[in-house]
């Protein structure tokens, strides 16, 4: 009796389906240990009487925030200028410039600003948490702390989360005003606007929920930056090419991430306020 066999193109599809499906399988569930670890040990913790390590937490903050202050302001500002420019080419046929500043300043509050925040912070501080926890899983000093009783989740990751927690909205409201600086002083010296009046219009075209839109994405930013940097850290195995790998890994992850975020929160919004 002649038994058929497989051809070997079917095998290797549905062995290459399956083995994706396991990883993917392992990740899932690597990820909802690791998010549910963090969020314990940052929320729930200090109700029992293990407050998050304070100062930690500062350092971390001057690093992921006041240090990224000046390129986030340089960059909202240039991004402000083009944007009035780009308007302002539109908006000049209908003798409408007066409605730049509606433009600029929705533009910056609810989608601009906290974008480029997450992605320039995405590049700075998610690639060294990626690499700072990936150089200590590498020389196992992860695993000396687990031996002298040491939580690493407390002790490393829960102060990263709350400096981006507290410093992503902070860094959103600079971006905003960097922005708008920059569209206030495009309107003023090339398209004949008086400062005055770019700045009352820009005033009476924003709501409150226009900026605390971008203030809950900038928040929900920092959450998922933190946490994709410390995963991909987590995951290296090797040396140092490894950690480069999982670096760039955690800066690509965090990109694609925050704007599969920012589309969740623009639909809700958009149907909910």
């Amino acid at each position: 009796m002649k038994v058929s066999t497989m051809p070997l193109p079917v095998k290797e599809i549905f062995g290459y389906t399956g083995k994706t499906f396991l990883s993917l399988l392992d990740s899932l569930n690597t990820i909802s240990v690791l998010i549910n670890s963090v969020f314990y040990q940052t929320f729930i913790s200090p109700l029992t009487g293990r407050p998050p390590r304070i100062r930690a937490s500062i350092v971390e903050m001057v690093r992921t925030g006041y240090n990224s202050v000046p390129i986030v302001s340089l960059i909202s500002f240039f991004v402000g200028v083009i944007l009035a420019l780009q308007a302002a080419y539109q908006l000049k046929k209908f003798g409408a410039l007066i409605y730049v500043a509606d433009l600029v300043g929705i533009s910056l509050t609810r989608e601009l600003g906290p974008i480029l925040t997450a992605v320039l912070v995405s590049g700075r501080s998610g690639s060294a948490f990626a690499a700072e926890i990936g150089s200590m899983k590498a020389a196992e000093e992860i695993d000396a702390l687990v031996t002298m009783g040491i939580n690493p989740i407390r002790y490393l990751i829960v102060p990263k989360l709350i400096a981006l927690m507290i410093m992503m909205p902070a860094l959103t409201l600079i971006a905003d005003f960097s922005g708008i600086t920059g569209g206030t002083i495009l309107a003023s010296t090339m398209l004949g606007l008086s400062p005055g009046a770019y700045i009352e219009q820009t005033i009476n075209s924003l709501a409150i929920q226009d900026i605390f839109t971008g203030l809950v994405k900038a928040l929900a930013f920092g959450i998922v930056i933190t946490l994709v940097g410390v995963y991909q850290g987590l995951r290296v195995e090797g040396g140092a090419e490894d950690v480069g790998k999982r670096t760039t890994a955690a800066v690509v992850a965090s990109i694609i991430l925050v704007i599969v975020f920012d589309l969740f929160f623009t639909i809700l919004f958009f149907f909910f306020t």
